[in-house]
């Protein structure tokens, strides 16, 4: 069996990121996303990087940290609208942005993973989505191709990994990080909880050890609310 499991993030990525490189970063919002492989990737000082990800973390945090060192030069997103630095940055023409439907997104990343080239989709057809991108028309519907992602890493947060690297991520933390974790030519996963082969019910398992090539327990993970919206408790009487 394959060592995979290395005792901290930056040790994890010596000697695979580099400049220029392709990143999937999983993640909605905030929440699962891999805080000890992000600030390793800016300790480490990877630049021009192309980041596949639902979104750009926040000013302050997440994928966020990247941005403001300067280390990104381009995101394939859905949603970039909680980080102020990424609108100064891209209106000012210092960062390139491709814009995903959400589903799309998903999509080109599974099929990346699944080996498949691209795939025509309803989605965007008749928008600013599909120019220069072909078309066709089937049963007298139009689709635009688009084609499947693949990056040089993908980081990856799951709750749970054996040291086999097969994972079980908890409820919405799922999220992008399962199709990522295909699509990545390396893939590098921030655990919560690691146990040994065998403890896992297989019944469970999310994404199968193949796809992990290296593990890491995360290490004093913030897990940030992006937006925290309370409301007023109602007395018990």
């Amino acid at each position: 069996m394959r060592h995979k499991v290395y005792p901290d993030a930056k040790s994890a990525l010596e000697g695979i990121v580099s400049d220029g490189m392709t990143i999937m970063a999983g993640g909605f919002g905030l929440c699962g996303i891999a805080e000890n492989l992000i600030a390793a990737i800016r300790d480490l000082g990877p630049k021009h990087l192309t980041v596949v990800s639902n979104n750009c973390g926040v000013d302050d945090f997440g994928l966020g940290i990247l941005l403001a060192n300067g280390q990104i030069k381009k995101m394939i997103s859905s949603y970039v609208g909680e980080n102020k630095l990424f609108e100064q940055l891209y209106l000012a023409g210092d960062l390139e942005l491709e814009f995903n439907p959400q589903g799309t997104l998903a999509e080109r990343i599974r099929a990346g993973g699944a080996g498949i080239a691209g795939f025509y989709t309803k989605t965007g057809y008749g928008t600013i989505i599909a120019e220069g991108k072909p078309t066709r028309e089937f049963n007298g519907q139009h689709y635009v191709l688009e084609t499947g992602l693949v990056a040089d890493l993908s980081i990856i947060k799951a709750w749970k990994a054996d040291k086999e690297g097969n994972l079980i991520y908890r409820k919405t933390a799922r999220n992008f990080n399962p199709m990522m974790a295909t699509a990545g030519k390396i893939t590098v996963v921030e655990v919560e909880e690691l146990v040994e082969v065998g403890e896992l019910d297989p019944e469970n398992i999310h994404t199968p050890g193949i796809y992990v090539d290296r593990i890491v327990v995360e290490v004093g993970a913030e897990k940030r609310i992006e937006k925290v919206t309370t409301r007023k408790r109602e007395e018990v009487k």
